[in-house]
């Protein structure tokens, strides 16, 4: 539990026996209605925002045309789904992908139709199923660069402070949100055609309505994203690692995490 709090205690608090808990966490899915209120105070979450998250909110439905060089890939494995991006320039085609997903043979496909050169491969954190393609796409385009904030990775791939990489008229600079992941970072794009929002790619810093597992980091997870995700521009998109786009205003007023 995020707060400490025992499962015995947030149990009784929503009034559920820990076994309906933990179904609950698992799948969203409760046969007797918990008591949302007593649960969010009792493992530290906005009440209104939980309750809101139990009656189906959704963040709104984006349309990606404002984005024209922007593409979400959505591929399975291991019994759940997983998210990645490819952004490109319009004019000089040069391509970033931003993890990897499952199976890149969608992203190789799109990088063929468009006749793009995919110059850049940035790595939101080292967890297997954002990775699980990275051999593929390296062995049939190893012109790209990797970039990644793993303590493990060659120093030439690593994320350095500061660092805004161009792709054609687009920009693409990162902030460290470790929490969930000791490497977590997020990337912004900005300077997209139109004036259209900037985009952060999160990994699993954040999700619609949700957060990633703290894994034992909990308070520092929340204080990242509060601080460099949170702090953006009310209309960024975020593209989360998994579950649909949302954006930082939709966050900060449904997110029951960050209420």
């Amino acid at each position: 539990m995020m707060s400490n709090t025992s499962p015995a205690v947030a149990a009784r608090a929503a009034g559920l026996t820990e076994a309906d808990l933990s179904g609950l966490e698992e799948s969203g899915v409760y046969a007797n209605r918990p008591n949302f209120n007593t649960l969010a105070r009792a493992i530290g979450l906005h009440p209104g925002n939980l309750q809101t998250i139990a009656n189906g909110w959704l963040p709104s439905k984006k349309d990606l045309n404002r984005w024209r060089e922007l593409r979400v890939f959505t591929t399975a494995g291991n019994g759940i789904t997983v998210n990645c991006y490819l952004a490109w320039d319009g004019v000089t085609r040069d391509a970033a992908l931003f993890d990897t997903g499952f199976d890149v043979s969608p992203v190789l496909e799109t990088i063929a139709a468009n006749h793009l050169e995919l110059s850049h491969v940035f790595i939101t954190h080292s967890h297997s199923d954002h990775i699980a393609g990275l051999g593929t796409i390296r062995a049939s385009l190893p012109a790209a660069k990797v970039h990644s904030s793993s303590k493990n990775a060659p120093l030439e791939q690593r994320n350095i402070t500061g660092e805004c990489v161009q792709l054609g008229q687009l920009r693409i600079t990162h902030r460290a949100t470790p929490g969930h992941a000791e490497d977590g970072v997020t990337y912004i794009v900005s300077n997209w055609p139109d004036h259209a929002p900037q985009v952060a790619i999160v990994g699993d810093t954040i999700f619609a309505g949700s957060m990633g597992g703290g894994n034992n980091a909990w308070e520092l997870a929340r204080s990242k994203v509060r601080e460099e995700i949170l702090t953006l521009p009310a209309e960024t998109l975020i593209c989360a690692g998994h579950g649909p786009l949302t954006t930082v205003a939709e966050e900060k007023a449904n997110n029951p995490f960050f209420g």
